[in-house]
């Protein structure tokens, strides 16, 4: 999967007296095999390794500098010699924590640079790799000429060269002039002990090809790769057979090659035995996910620099293109900083999806600001949250802030009233207008420094077990949940894709799946605010979706709607199903309308949200959650002490890890303990097991089992429902435990049957302990807008029928 590099660029200083700053672009996955670090050749930089980065970091660290005076790096006056140049190798080397042994590969006159480091650090190397890189620099009589004219020609003609040349005049004279025409190398080449590929093209027109033909027999057993047809930039133009050599290469070594292959093996057995379930991973999905320390609004710069003029949004007929996105959303956080939001600063999110949801969250966090997301719209409640994070400023409509039953708390100084949000439009009190604000601010980057470690946002539960609380995830970790779905959809295309995003944003699966994905791969989010079936399947007609992440509902109404197949849903490739689990019978008849893939997944808003996917063209199975995603770690505990892991197939309490997990609860430190260990498994209260494949199924929420004795089995609600789906006029069916006894609830289909004699059907079914006590019929149960079953408020309905009776 290709992979935005600028993402994981940063600075490191390597002198302070002038100040000089090198860029780097640093890719790395979890406990990488080895580290490859990449130099550039005189005019070149470090997005010339583009392929190379693509082939290497699933298993590697790879580090490319921009040297100085090209690329983005800074370009002192002086500085210029060979000398200098190695020791900023170093520097950046030591500075960013590079082990002592790794590979170094150098391109042209790169290539002189990395045999000038291995004579004078062998010790740091386990591999030399030499691309289009000359024993002598002979250059024709046109570019000798070209580069010995004076500077401010140079200067001049900057602006015409950039697009081949990424090195300042001033660099490239001093390059010419210091290093290159005097460079010989043969004498040094004979000197090298580091196990060295040579790589090269035979239509090399920049230098005279006996330059490029002696390297390797000049070198003591240096291994000879002639790619065939290429030109200078031999990793570029031949990047899939450089790729291969270079893996072959390291792979196999010099010295102790057995030894070596027989570590990488026993390295994948004992990862095996821990994580089982990577051996089911497809093909391309990495085993761990190298994840950009960069904050999340720079996913959307991101897509703004590559596609600027793709659309990002579409909603009720009006497109917004990435670039008017980003100016938006620019022009907002100038508005919020100067309302005097300061860093750290909650703001309340109140929208619908849309556009304006967008730029609100986006503008947010460029401001420096934390938005504040909650599913809950009882006043009541909402007002508890305004209150809990000490919200300073609210965005919202007009119709949910003036139902507050007191009003705004008095911790509020500013609301952003929405005017086209779709929504009632009451007047209040002192609110600004959006789009006032935005028509008066400037639409330039505020450039707020954000740290990628911080909270980036705070959203509440759903609370269908208890009071919700706010859930504090950092910029890395929704970043991080962003790259991790996008390897295990490996078939999306950045700037192709088109989502469906019919999940409301203020939820965390909404948010992620609807909105951050969707950025991360610059698709386009064609927002509705509502699932409403004939709107939906209208714009599947219209606007033809490839990914459509939603919940079992959703499916089974597009696919039992009468003439489905006009509305063009075989567009829809992937869609991922999470809240409930997903019945085969959906599955099957939802692919056979649309002939793509869709797959149950699981996650909670704890972990950004989503842990475990089925495979979309692997193995899938039936009831299963699927496989823990890329960089995520899964166990299964015992239930009565939660310390040891138990064995495959035996149920337990599900624990996660991964950089997905969340900082913490807001304000709660003490419940935060509860389920967050020290060493970052996150308790996630469900009761699940694992088979021995690695696939995992859940069971229930912990909260909902019982003990029916105190020596006895827990019990789960699933143990009972199951039998009550079998009569044929249950529809729906819930146990909820009170007072440690199995209450029944039931939507039936038609006139309700009498309860008694669904009693003793479970009688006839289940041991005595697991019989419902009573039977209550209900017109429906109450869910969360995810379609979540809210079994509290079952209890509550049983208390208050008690109370009555």
């Amino acid at each position: 999967m290709e992979l935005d590099l600028e993402l994981y660029r940063y600075s490191v200083q390597v002198s302070g007296d002038p100040k000089i700053r090198l860029s780097v672009i640093d890719v790395a996955p979890e406990n990488p095999q080895r580290t490859f670090v990449l130099l550039h050749g005189m005019g070149g930089h470090a997005l010339q390794w583009e392929y190379q980065f693509d082939a290497l970091t699933d298993k590697n660290r790879v580090i490319a500098l921009d040297m100085r005076g090209h690329g983005k790096s800074d370009t002192p006056r002086g500085g210029y010699e060979m000398g200098q140049i190695l020791r900023d190798i170093s520097d950046v080397l030591s500075r960013i924590g590079v082990p002592e042994r790794f590979v170094l590969a150098g391109h042209s006159f790169g290539g002189a640079i990395a045999i000038e480091y291995a004579l004078k650090q062998p010790e740091q190397l386990s591999h030399l790799i030499l691309i289009a890189t000359a024993g002598k620099y002979q250059l024709s009589w046109p570019q000798k000429t070209a580069l010995s004219l004076p500077l401010f020609l140079h200067r001049l003609l900057d602006p015409y060269t950039r697009r081949l040349l990424h090195a300042r005049p001033v660099a490239m004279k001093a390059w010419f002039e210091n290093m290159l025409k005097p460079w010989r190398g043969w004498d040094l080449m004979a000197g090298i002990q580091t196990p060295t590929l040579v790589i090269r093209g035979n239509r090399d027109r920049v230098f005279p090809r006996a330059s490029f033909e002696k390297v390797a027999q000049t070198i003591p057993g240096a291994e000879d790769v002639d790619v065939g047809a290429a030109g200078h930039m031999v990793q570029l133009e031949r990047r899939d057979l450089v790729n291969r050599a270079i893996l072959s290469f390291v792979g196999a070594g010099r010295r102790l090659w057995r030894d070596e292959n027989g570590d990488e093996e026993s390295e994948r057995n004992r990862m095996l035995a821990r994580r089982p379930w990577l051996a089911n991973y497809e093909d391309e999905v990495p085993y761990t996910v190298a994840i950009p320390p960069v904050p999340l609004q720079q996913l959307l710069r991101s897509a703004v620099r590559r596609f600027p003029n793709h659309p990002a949004v579409i909603f009720e007929g009006r497109r917004t293109t990435y670039r008017a996105l980003n100016h938006r959303s620019n022009r907002l956080a100038n508005a919020l900083l100067g309302l005097d939001l300061k860093p750290g600063d909650r703001v309340l999110l109140r929208l619908p999806n849309g556009p304006e949801m967008l730029v609100a969250f986006f503008g947010i966090l460029k401001a420096g600001g934390i938005p504040v997301l909650s599913p809950e719209s009882e006043p009541g409640e909402l007002d508890r949250q305004i209150r809990n994070t000490e919200a300073r400023i609210l965005i919202g409509t007009g119709g949910e802030m003036s139902a507050m039953p007191a009003g705004l708390p008095k911790s509020v100084a500013h609301y952003i009233l929405v005017q086209n949000a779709g929504h009632a439009r009451n007047p209040v009190q002192g609110a600004h207008s959006f789009e006032g604000l935005l028509a008066r601010h400037p639409r330039a980057n505020p450039e707020v420094p954000v740290d990628p470690q911080g909270v980036a946002v705070i959203i509440f539960t759903g609370g269908t077990t208890a009071k919700a609380r706010g859930v504090m995830l950092t910029h890395y970790n929704l970043v991080a949940n962003a790259v991790q779905n996008r390897h295990w959809l490996k078939d999306s295309k950045a700037g192709e894709e088109r989502f469906l995003c019919v999940l409301p944003n203020s939820h965390i699966y909404g948010l992620m799946t609807g909105l951050v994905l969707p950025v991360a791969l610059a698709g386009t989010m064609i927002q509705m605010d509502g699932f409403d079936l004939q709107r939906v399947l209208n714009a599947i007609k219209k606007h033809r979706p490839t990914i459509f992440p939603g919940i079992p509902p959703m499916y089974m109404a597009i696919a039992n709607h009468p003439g489905v197949r006009q509305f063009n849903v075989e567009s829809i490739k992937a869609c991922l199903s999470g809240s409930e689990p997903l019945p085969v019978e959906v599955q099957e008849q939802f692919e056979k309308l649309t002939r793509g893939r869709l797959v149950e997944g699981y996650g909670l808003t704890e972990a950004s949200p989503v842990t475990h996917v089925n495979p979309f063209y692997g193995q899938r199975k039936v009831g299963s959650i699927g496989l823990p995603l890329p960089s995520t770690d899964a166990r299964i505990v015992d239930l009565a002490q939660g310390e040891e892991t138990v064995p495959a197939r035996q149920i337990g309490e599900l624990e996660v890890r991964g950089p997905q997990v969340m900082k913490g609860y807001w304000k709660d430190p003490q419940e935060t303990a509860r389920v967050l260990r020290p060493d970052g498994w996150l308790r996630t209260g469900d009761v699940a097991q694992m088979d021995e494949a690695g696939y995992f199924r859940i069971i229930s929420r912990r909260s909902d089992m019982w003990y029916p004795d105190k020596n006895a089995e827990p019990a789960f609600p699933r143990d009972v429902e199951e039998v009550l789906y079998e009569i044929p006029q249950v529809k729906e069916a819930a146990i909820v435990a009170i007072a440690g006894q199995p209450i029944g609830f039931v939507v039936a289909k038609g006139s309700a049957p009498p309860a008694d004699e669904l009693i003793a059907y479970c009688r006839r079914r289940l041991p005595p302990e697991l019989v419902p006590r009573v039977i209550l019929f209900v017109d429906e149960f109450p869910r969360t807008f995810i379609g979540k079953l809210i079994r509290r408020e079952l209890a509550k309905r049983f208390e208050e029928k008690q109370g009555h009776s």
